[in-house]
């Protein structure tokens, strides 16, 4: 189903006293005297797919058919250059804050936002208007697969595999069908689900999964797939980057995908920055991020709901005003830790529904940009705030930044820099020579 938006704008004042005065009577997400259910241990699988023969078919095509790919699915294919690294990506999970949604780091937290993934993607064809919310009866599986490569049914079927709980098909197939259909357009189409499926939605290697399917489905109708990738994955770039705005011609996620990042820093060293992090760190808002109107709730519900392929979950943008270049204000935050749930047991399928109605009417906050970036009365909360298993900065290690990325030069680079000073010294001592044989050929013309 994909949901029409009604939507109303709100003075910045207006949501703010709302806010405030939700969170005095309701109280914040987690209460006095809480005692934590989450595990001592969580196992993190950073494994990934291996997407060298994306890379390679992208590579192989010509620019007509790359120019098809941008105008239909914007700059997806920049997510193939894009290195995961995986000490920082094990180090940023601790960091995780799900009783509020957001990543909480030393003195400040942030949020992933719909804008920065909206504008990161670029798709042309996303109606900010459309949403994406997960079918459980309609057109199959087989149906849906035909739809979308124009394969026959016996085709499909035979090439359909199970994998744990859900049906999927091979990288393999898809990838066939990439290099020898012989219509362009179903090629891209093919390629840009294959992003989707082992980029995007990850679940079994190698394969995409029938969720991925029932998403890419109905991008064709314009529907948005932000919410659905920001309620299945969460991650977040800390460094300071200077980007320019946001214009034709200009793409921020090649931009990323261009930057050059070290990749020899231990996770205990990522750790030691995270805890630590200062808010002078933060460039807040990324040049190309403009909006001057901030979603902040939809009808009947306090945050944003974002339904996600295969559970949902909610987010309060209000956490994340910085990030909009607005002034921060305490945002409400009851019942947060209790929003999110998967696509199984009973009862799940009403609640579904109940968060694509909600997607029907959204409000909106008018940005407001001012001297001072938090009120007193956030800087209060957040110090009080009970949070959940964040790691507490250490004030023995309060170094600047820029000092604890510092890595230890490689042997090899030791070998380089030790030859570099003696050629150094040798180039010094043959200049003195050379001064000194002047001397003496002058002494001796006299």
């Amino acid at each position: 189903m994909e949901n029409e938006f009604l939507s109303k704008v709100e003075d910045n004042a207006t949501v703010r006293a709302w806010s405030e005065r939700l969170q005095s009577e309701r109280g914040d997400s987690l209460a006095e005297g809480y005692v934590s259910e989450l595990q001592d241990f969580t196992r993190v699988n950073v494994v990934q797919n291996e997407l060298q023969e994306l890379r390679d078919i992208w590579a192989s095509w010509n620019e007509g058919i790359k120019q098809l790919f941008y105008q239909n699915y914007g700059d997806l294919s920049y997510l193939l250059d894009i290195r995961v690294d995986k000490n920082l990506f094990r180090a940023l999970v601790q960091f995780w804050n799900s009783a509020y949604k957001c990543f909480t780091f030393g003195e400040t937290g942030l949020v992933p936002t719909m804008e920065e993934y909206t504008i990161l993607l670029r798709c042309p064809k996303i109606q900010v208007r459309k949403t994406y919310a997960r079918v459980f009866s309609s057109q199959t599986f087989v149906k849906k697969l035909m739809s979308i490569s124009g394969m026959s049914e016996p085709w499909v079927t035979t090439r359909i595999q199970q994998k744990g709980d859900s049906k999927c098909i091979p990288w393999e197939n898809l990838r066939d069908l990439i290099l020898t259909h012989p219509d362009e357009r179903k090629r891209v189409d093919i390629f840009a689900l294959s992003i989707y499926g082992l980029v995007i939605f990850p679940k079994a290697l190698r394969h995409v999964d029938e969720t991925v399917i029932d998403l890419f489905d109905r991008l064709e109708k314009g529907i948005i797939s932000v919410p659905a990738i920001l309620a299945e994955t969460h991650f977040w770039k800390v460094d300071k980057v200077s980007y320019r705005v946001s214009s034709e011609g200009y793409f921020p996620l090649k931009e990323e995908a261009a930057i050059q990042r070290r990749s020899n820093i231990l996770e205990e060293k990522w750790m030691d920055i995270l805890q630590n992090l200062k808010e002078g760190d933060i460039e807040w808002r990324a040049y190309w991020m403009v909006p001057d109107e901030i979603m902040y709730r939809c009808v009947n519900f306090d945050w944003v709901p974002l339904l996600g392929i295969w559970g949902a979950t909610e987010y309060t943008p209000l956490l994340a005003l910085r990030q909009y270049k607005s002034r921060q204000f305490v945002p409400t935050t009851y019942g947060l830790a209790q929003s999110e749930f998967s696509f199984k047991g009973s009862h799940y399928k009403k609640r579904v529904r109940e968060l694509s109605d909600a997607w029907k009417q959204t409000c909106w906050m008018k940005r407001l940009a001012v001297g001072s970036m938090v009120t007193p009365e956030y800087s209060e909360w957040f110090k009080k705030r009970i949070n959940d298993n964040i790691p507490r900065p250490s004030l023995e290690n309060a170094r600047p930044i820029r000092e604890k990325l510092h890595v230890a030069p490689s042997e090899l680079e030791i070998i380089r820099q030790d030859f570099e000073k003696k050629n150094s010294d040798l180039g010094k001592k043959i200049k003195q020579l050379e001064e000194e044989k002047m001397h003496l050929t002058l002494d001796a013309d006299a």
